[in-house]
């Protein structure tokens, strides 16, 4: 393909026999596909990173960005991913929402990749495409049992409580006696919602009338968060674990045995500020679950609790017992971690009863048409954000990139998806410095041209802060900040203002 790095041989305006030339360099073109916090967070990095770097690489300063998204609406995990009363959404959500205003960032909702364009349609038109695409399906439970009623992955709960367009719009919570299994913040989260109080989620978030009404009808009275490794090597945050201690009418209770950590735990603790932190807010947990039990089996208020949540370190779940095809209990193998993190099984084993087992072990990033997956680490096979030609040793495919958990798997938090974005734009810039920008079709209102010919009803930022602007009203009519709209339909009918 040609080199679109223009050169104009302008004649001077004057006498004087020196040729002044002009160099008109065209706007970089990209595409990216997703609009959650790694895609909109790239495409924000990429404008800075292009206005600091472009002139010296010889690609100006100019960019247009198209964030194209399957769903109707923009900023996917945020929005959908985590829970409602997560402490810090509204901050993040804020800071997408300046980010996503910004008229060199062009938002395509409502459009699917695979579907509604193909990577030929956009590497006709831009000059690299990146993809930030996310998870929406867990990762297996590999035990047997795992495929009884009543065992959920917490992917689908998650899309449930958030009002995710395409979710099942009932959950069944008649179970009194409830296993989580995880050890990190989306645990975390399921077993949050699985005890807050429906009244003070309708008043404090903006979930759904749906989801208000299935939640007034929850029977959890106990749950039992199992964790496989031990208080110094959970995953949760800090803020996760403030939450947990602020649940209205909840006992929490914990082992004792779970907090006698050797000297070299510690140790190798205390050298990382985070995971310090965590065993600090961990060990003030248990004091508190003391003074609850000593106050009479009380919560954090000293008011009488009606649930208990019960939180096993060093328990590996290994059996989902069931009756008649349904969970009756399940079997947990105890286990022991080294100040390393290596776990081993002391083949001490103890049954829990419980009805319903939901599971937060990770989830399985989105395979993406005409991108090769790499299934041992769940991501597409990419080489540092580069993607290849397959997972094993394969060639770089030019133009083509990945981020967020599309580049590194299902890990990490915000401050993960910025850094790699910086990374991976780094990379982007200084390939089209070498290669030049090359995408042929530079016309703007091309995409838009072939998404209609096509009869796609593609949603902009304008159509979004309809959706936006629903939604507050809504809950404005109840006391509340915003109640979420959830059918694609609506939300696209609201969007498009039709």
């Amino acid at each position: 393909m040609k080199k679109n790095n223009l050169i104009e041989n302008v004649a001077p305006e004057t006498s004087q026999a020196s040729e002044i030339s002009k160099v008109h360099v065209p706007e970089v073109r990209i595409a990216v596909i997703g609009a959650g916090p790694a895609g909109v967070y790239s495409s924000d990095i990429f404008l800075r990173q292009l206005a600091k770097r472009g002139e010296e690489l010889g690609l100006g300063t100019s960019a247009r960005i198209d964030l194209f998204e399957k769903l109707p609406v923009p900023f996917g995990l945020v929005r959908y991913g985590v829970a409602p009363d997560h402490p810090s959404i509204k901050f993040i959500a804020d800071a997408l929402e300046k980010t996503l205003d910004n008229p060199n960032i062009h938002l395509y909702a409502n459009v699917e990749f695979g579907k509604d364009i193909t990577l030929e349609d956009l590497l006709a038109r831009y000059d690299a495409v990146l993809f930030a695409t996310g998870a929406v399906e867990d990762r297996p439970l590999r035990v047997p049992g795992a495929d009884l009623d009543g065992v959920y992955g917490a992917a689908k709960f998650v899309e449930w409580y958030d009002g995710y367009p395409t979710s099942k719009r009932t959950w069944p919570l008649e179970a009194k006696e409830v296993a989580v299994i995880g050890g990190g913040n989306v645990a975390m989260d399921v077993a949050r919602e699985l005890l807050r109080d429906s009244d003070y989620l309708r008043a404090h978030t903006d979930i759904p009338d749906d989801v208000y009404e299935g939640l007034q009808k929850n029977q959890t009275q106990t749950l039992h968060l199992f964790i496989r490794r031990g208080v110094a090597h959970a995953k949760f945050s800090v803020q996760e674990l403030r939450e947990m201690e602020k649940l209205a009418g909840v006992q929490i209770v914990i082992n004792e045995d779970d907090f006698e950590l050797d000297d070299e735990t510690i140790e190798v603790a205390g050298n990382d500020k985070l995971t310090r932190q965590m065993v600090e807010e961990l060990f003030a947990i248990r004091d508190m679950a003391e003074d609850m039990e000593d106050g009479g089996n009380v919560d954090f208020e000293g008011n009488p609790a009606n649930r208990r949540y019960v939180i096993h370190f060093n328990s590996a779940p290994v059996e989902i017992l069931g009756e008649d095809g349904r969970v009756k209990a399940i079997r947990v193998e105890r286990t022991v971690t080294s100040a390393d993190g290596t776990m081993s099984r002391t083949g001490e084993f103890e049954d829990y009863a419980v009805q319903a087992v939901y599971h937060a072990i990770g989830y399985h990033p989105a395979e993406v048409a005409g991108i090769a997956y790499d299934e041992k680490r769940t991501l597409l096979a990419n080489n540092d954000g580069r993607i290849v030609t397959s997972s094993e040793n394969g060639e770089v495919r030019e133009r083509l990139y990945a981020t967020g958990w599309a580049k590194r798997g299902p890990v990490g938090l915000i401050g993960s998806t910025k850094s790699d974005a910086l990374l991976i734009v780094d990379r982007m810039l200084e390939d089209l410095a070498k290669s030049g920008l090359i995408a042929e079709d530079r016309n703007e209102k091309s995409i838009d041209e072939l998404l209609k010919s096509r009869g796609v009803k593609a949603i902009d930022y304008a159509g979004w802060k309809r959706v936006d602007e629903y939604e507050r009203e809504a809950g404005a009519k109840e006391q509340r900040a915003r109640k979420k709209v959830v059918s694609s339909a609506d939300l696209i009918a609201i969007a498009l203002d039709c």
